[in-house]
């Protein structure tokens, strides 16, 4: 089975066994998370699709996660010439990873 699903703004096409990355949520590790936002599910194959408008109802992806961690940096520089105009900052994203348990 196959599903795209929407978490944190942005939206994954995952399938049973994948582990993916996303926004943090609030979850402790080895917890069962489910994603109610499912916008399309198919099999293997591709046939069979289902599209929702803009969800499908019924359909959940459980998911289990597995670990709280922060991203690596990303550094933002801004310099505007010939007025002495520099700046640098680090961000650190907080994430969490999850493995897609099934497709329901």
């Amino acid at each position: 089975m196959l599903a795209v699903i929407k978490t944190g703004g942005k939206q994954y096409l995952v399938s049973p066994g994948d582990k993916i990355k996303i926004e943090k949520l609030d979850v402790k590790e080895g917890e069962k998370v489910f994603f109610d936002q499912v916008l399309l599910v198919s099999d293997e194959n591709g046939e069979n699709i289902k599209i929702g408008q803009p969800f499908l109802d019924k359909a959940k992806v459980e998911a289990k996660a597995l670990r709280q961690f922060r991203d690596k940096k990303v550094v933002i520089v801004k310099h505007k010439a010939k007025k002495r105009y520099n700046l640098k900052k680090g961000h650190r994203q907080c994430l969490t990873e999850v493995e897609i348990v099934g497709v329901k």
